[in-house]
């Protein structure tokens, strides 16, 4: 079965760096789209970054493009989100989420929850002043 294993994150301060990844397994991972996308407390889950895994093409909210940065590591069939920079309204869940059918990333921008069936359990960001 399809599984998204997420790790790292944690606390850090304001203008601190933290490195997310995701494992994933049960599915052939070349050629899908890869996501990452984060949730506040009392707000609605929100796109950050997304990949295509064949080729590496990806695509970003354009207010953290400058700090965020998707990568992947296809002997590993893991994604990884690198947050630089981080300020305390950035404090949520970060999730990572596989799209299998959608090519959402290729198509559009794959920045929509919508387009993504499996999830990650989940990784707490949490950013302090």
């Amino acid at each position: 079965q399809v599984q998204l294993v997420q790790s790292g994150g944690g606390s850090v301060q304001t203008g601190g760096s933290l490195r997310l990844s995701c494992a994933a397994s049960g599915y052939t991972y070349t050629s899908k789209c890869m996501g990452w996308f984060r949730q506040a407390p009392g707000k609605e889950r929100e796109g950050v970054a997304s990949i295509y895994t064949s080729g590496g093409s990806t695509n970003y909210v354009d207010s953290l493009k400058s700090r965020f940065t998707i990568s992947q590591d296809n002997a590993k069939n893991t994604v990884n989100l690198q947050m630089n920079s981080l300020k305390p309204e950035e404090t949520a869940m970060y999730y990572c989420a596989a799209d299998l059918l959608n090519l959402g990333c290729v198509l559009r921008t794959g920045l929509s929850p919508g387009e993504y069936a499996y999830w990650g359990q989940g990784t707490q960001v949490t950013v302090s002043s």
